[in-house]
């Protein structure tokens, strides 16, 4: 998920080591470095992760995303104003708002021997910026069209990337998505963003041979993984919120 996260100009060069191990350059780790170990550290040494799999038919997904950027018979504020188009992963955001809506048990976490359910959907979504992996969070998902996801994702993507998101913008968060299809992969064992109890990673959608009716076809499919804190969700807590999520998105049923 990240490019260099450090300024090379702190390296020190041909360093050997002592041990007869190979050369190596050295540069301090960053205050955001410092902070994402200690979180991911602290997310896999005290949480218990399980991890649960799916395949989503994404054929209805892209018809929709392609009526809606092509402005046809939108809903009123499905489609985004000035050029800003609706991504996929705009379509999850709001996919899995809808689905924590339905399945509130999973828009939680395990805190100081309790089950904290909260009463907002506020989403993470993990951006890769030359400083580390934010994320950075959109509020109130449940609330918004797909039109404000994209610009306020937009927005503060971009505000990322120029390593001008505040403090505020990163917090409160009760669900994280990771999306790993920008680099055509198909998936991750992600670790959890603690408190949350839920990570969601999506992989690439891609064209792959489908069995449909009992004959051979080409069919869309994005790979989806839920990586679950077992103190908070159960087995079949995660596989119905998964089977919903992906329910949500084949059918489009909410989204718009």
């Amino acid at each position: 998920m990240e490019k260099g996260t450090e300024q090379r100009g702190s390296e020190e060069p041909g360093r050997r080591d002592p041990a007869g191990g190979p050369p190596f350059n050295e540069r301090p780790a960053s205050m955001v470095r410092k902070v994402i170990a200690k979180r991911m550290l602290e997310s896999k040494l005290t949480i218990p992760h399980f991890y649960l799999f799916d395949a989503v038919d994404m054929k209805r997904a892209a018809a929709l995303r392609n009526a809606l950027n092509a402005g046809g018979n939108a809903p009123p504020g499905a489609a985004p104003a000035g050029g800003t188009k609706i991504s996929f992963n705009d379509i999850v955001v709001k996919a899995a708002a809808v689905t924590l809506g339905r399945h509130p048990e999973c828009n939680a976490a395990y805190v100081a021997d309790a089950i904290r359910f909260f009463s907002e959907i506020n989403i993470n979504i993990a951006v890769s910026t030359d400083m580390g992996l934010l994320v950075p969070t959109i509020r109130n998902c449940e609330r918004k069209s797909l039109a404000e996801i994209s610009e306020e994702t937009k927005r503060l993507v971009d505000k990322a990337r120029l390593r001008k998101l505040r403090p505020g913008e990163m917090t409160g968060g009760t669900f994280t998505i990771s999306n790993l299809g920008v680099f055509g992969l198909e998936g991750s064992f992600s670790i959890i963003n603690p408190p949350q109890a839920l990570i969601l990673t999506v992989g690439a959608i891609q064209e792959v041979p489908v069995v449909e009716n009992g004959a051979l076809a080409v069919g869309t499919r994005m790979k989806i993984t839920l990586s679950c804190d077992h103190r908070a969700v159960d087995g079949d807590v995660g596989a119905r919120f998964l089977a919903d999520f992906r329910r949500a998105l084949e059918s489009c049923e909410g989204v718009v």
